[in-house]
C-alpha cells in the first residue's frame, strides 16, 4: 500500500454525538475540542471517511488525522478501527478526547491507557481495537448535584453560566494537550495539564 509522505502518523479522535440535538452538550466536549482545534489550525473537519468527519493537520512535522465519529457514541470504535487499520497506526498513537463526569467542570486528566470508566465511547474503542493502550484526554463536565439525578439527562444537557466559561477555557487547554502529546509525548502532557 502506498502512502504519501503526508499520510497520518497519529489519529486524534474527538468523541460526541452527531446532530443539532446534541450540539454543545456535556457529552460533546470532544467535538467541541475538535472545533476549537480546527479553528486554531485553519483546517476543516468535514470530509466523510471511516464513518467520521475528518480533516488533517500537523503538529511539529507530525501529520494528524482528526476524526469526529458520526456513528453515535456507543459505536465510535468502528470508525477508529477502520482508520487505524488503513493507516497502520498503533493504539499508542491514537489520542481520544472525551467527557468525564467524575472530574470537576473544566478539569483535564490525561492518561496513557486505562479502562473505559463507564464511558460508552471509550468502551467501544477498547473493544474494536482490542486494546486500552491509547492515550486519552478527559475533560471534566461535573456530575449532577443529586446522586438520584439521571446521568444520561445530565450529559445530554448544556453548560450554563460559569460552567460554560470554564469549559471554553478547558477546550483550549485540551487542544494544547493534544499538541503536546504528539510533539513531546504523553508524560510531558500529563506533567503539564493534569
Amino acid at each position: 500500500m502506498f502512502f504519501s509522505k503526508n499520510a497520518p502518523e497519529w489519529i486524534a479522535v474527538f468523541l460526541g454525538n452527531p446532530g443539532d440535538k446534541y450540539r454543545d452538550t456535556r457529552h460533546n466536549v470532544g467535538f467541541m475540542t475538535a472545533d476549537t482545534l480546527a479553528q486554531r489550525q485553519g483546517v476543516r473537519i468535514t470530509k466523510l471517511k471511516y464513518s467520521a468527519l475528518t480533516g488533517t493537520c500537523a503538529f511539529g512535522g507530525h501529520t494528524v488525522l482528526l476524526m469526529k465519529p458520526q456513528t453515535f457514541m456507543n459505536l465510535s470504535g468502528r470508525s477508529v478501527r477502520q482508520a487505524a487499520k488503513f493507516y497502520k497506526i498503533p493504539p499508542e498513537r491514537i489520542v481520544v478526547v472525551s467527557d468525564d463526569v467524575t472530574l470537576d467542570v473544566g478539569r483535564l486528566r490525561i492518561r496513557r491507557r486505562g479502562s473505559d470508566g463507564g464511558h460508552n465511547g471509550l468502551k467501544s474503542i477498547i473493544s474494536e481495537l482490542g486494546s486500552d493502550a491509547f492515550p486519552r484526554i478527559k475533560l471534566g463536565v461535573g456530575a449532577p448535584d443529586h446522586p438520584d439525578d439521571d446521568r444520561v439527562d445530565w450529559v445530554l444537557g448544556k453548560f450554563q453560566g460559569k460552567d460554560h466559561d470554564e469549559i471554553e477555557k478547558a477546550l483550549v487547554r485540551a487542544a494544547d494537550a493534544l499538541e503536546t502529546i504528539v510533539t513531546e509525548g504523553v508524560d510531558a502532557a500529563m506533567n503539564r495539564f493534569n
